[in-house]
Formats: C-alpha cells, structure tokens, sequence
C-alpha cells in the first residue's frame, strides 16, 4: 500500500514525488517510458529558473537522480486501468496492480504528429512543438509554423520577436484561426505564408535545414529552406485510461481546482494533462508539488484503521 501513487514521470510526476517523498509519504511514479517525459526531446531548454541553459535529457536526469535520492520508487509500466473511488485506489499497468490511499495523475499530453519522414528523427534538433519553449533559439533564423488554427497562429505571432521570417503553411486556403489573430498574422510584415500546402518531409543533417511541402492542388513540390519547424495540427492528452471515471473533459482533459484536486476524493492531476494547462516545463514542477501537497493533506485526513 502506497500513500501516493504517480502516473508519469515528466517534470509534473517527478516534482510530485519530490515533494511527497519529503513529505514523508510512500510515493512510487508510473512511467511508460523515459523519466522527463517530453524533457527527453528538448535538446535546448533557456527558461527553466536556475539553469540559463540546459539540454532536456539533462535536466530530466537531474528531477530523476532528486526523486530516487528521496526514496521514491520508481516502476515502469503503462497504465491500462484505474479504480479511482473510495479506498483503496487501484492501478493496474502489465500484469502488476498496485494500491495507494491517493492518486496524482501526470500522464501528460502528447503532440500531433504529422507524420512525415524526418519529423521523429528531428525532433528536439529544429523540430519543435512549443515556439514558446523554444522560440528564443531561433533568433534571426528563418522558421516554419505547420498549422493554420488559434495554437498555430498565436505560436507564430510569437515567434515573430526572434525569427527573421515565419512561414506558415496550411492545407487550405484560409486560417482557421480566431479574426484577431488572422488579422494580425496577415499585417505581420515578418509572416509569410503557403496556402493549400503540406508538409512531405522534413530534411537536414545534424539539424533541420528545411522542409520539402507539396501543393495540394497541382501537385507541385518545393523545397523551403529553413532552421526550425514548429509543428501545431493539434495535442491529445494521454487519458485513455481514464475513459468512464468521470473525471475528464469532452476533450480528455482533466478539469482540477487551484489545489489540483479533481471531482474524486484522493485524486488529483498536474502538468499538461490538466483542462487549463499552459504546457511549460515550471508549470508543470510547480503543479505537481501543489498536488503532492494536498495528497499529502487527504491522506492525514484519512482515518486510521
């Protein structure tokens, strides 16, 4: 029987672990695959306080080596099914099931992928699906947006203030992004764009040196010659496991209060998992240290047997 059981083991799981660890509380974290989660393909990461400059896999070793100090366990498993009601809760990942008085979930979301060749074997060397993490590399450098919705357009507002040129290429002719935001990308001097367009491959060496987009009208190829591929045609968060506990949103999301507790007593949810998630590394730390916290106050205010 554990006090806290974590689902995922990116920057929300492991600052969870850290806290409740500290806390005293018996934690264990559930991850799928690499410890960091998403950290892992983050080759540059300048906005994390401390470090003004430091690769994912790095910062990722640095929570992992906190938590097993502190003596959180660690197991590796995909989590296939939950018994969130009541007590004890019940996880099961494998052939292993596993009881805690109290659940954290930090299974994160995942980004669309496009799926073109290239994009897996770039990713975190040019290809990128947070310009907000990862914008301030590519100053003066000319980038690419993949995307023609709100995300897209904002991402390439935002990347305006450090590239020389963005370039957004959507499948249609028009974006589908909010007005304001469509107008604000058409007068942006720095924007330019390639309608009925996508994306066949994404081409470099050590890094991305540009992408080959068909036009999806006549057929024709051209090969754009840029640094960095920001990647925006949607994020599914990893809930799949949670379908019928009535605790996600008609998106899959995870709806939570200011003390990250869900609609569940005991059940609590940090990092981009979470309905109203901004995506960033520090959000999701300082997320999963308020959840371990207020596990922390539910499982004291359980009775004692």
């Amino acid at each position: 029987m554990y006090d806290v059981a974590i689902i995922g083991g990116g920057p929300g799981g492991l600052s969870a672990g850290i806290y409740a660890a500290r806390a005293n509380l018996k934690t264990v974290i559930i991850e799928r695959g690499l410890y960091g989660g998403q950290m892992q393909n983050t080759l540059d990461i300048e906005n994390y306080p401390g470090f003004d400059n430091i690769e994912g896999p790095e910062l990722s070793e640095h929570m992992y080596n906190q938590a097993m100090k502190l003596g959180v366990e660690w197991k590796y498993g995909d989590v296939t099914s939950v018994k969130l009601e009541g007590q004890p809760k019940v996880l099961t990942f494998g052939e292993e099931s596993l009881e805690a008085k109290s659940i954290i979930i930090a299974s994160g979301a995942t980004p669309r992928p496009l799926g073109v060749p290239g994009e897996a074997e770039f990713t975190g060397r040019g290809v990128s699906y947070c310009a907000t993490c990862d914008g301030a590399l590519y100053r003066g450098a000319d980038v690419a947006v993949v995307g023609g919705g709100d995300s897209a357009i904002k991402e390439a507002l935002l990347l305006t203030r450090y590239a020389s040129t963005v370039t957004v290429i959507h499948r249609r002719d028009a974006l589908r992004a909010a007005g304001i935001l469509r107008d604000r990308a058409l007068a942006n001097p720095k924007i330019r764009f390639k309608w009925d367009s996508v994306v066949e491959r994404v081409e470099g060496d050590a890094r991305v040196g540009g992408v080959l987009i068909r036009n999806v009208k006549d057929n024709s190829n051209e090969v754009l010659a840029v640094k960095g591929v920001f990647i925006y045609i949607g994020v599914d968060p990893v809930t799949d496991f949670l379908e019928g506990s009535g605790i996600l949103d008609e998106d899959g999301y995870i709806p939570t209060g200011h003390d990250m507790a869900t609609s569940i007593p005991g059940v609590f949810a940090a990092g981009d998992v979470r309905a109203t998630s901004i995506r960033q590394i520090i959000s999701a730390a300082s997320e999963g240290a308020t959840a371990a916290l207020h596990a922390y106050d539910y499982v004291e205010s359980l009775p004692t047997v």
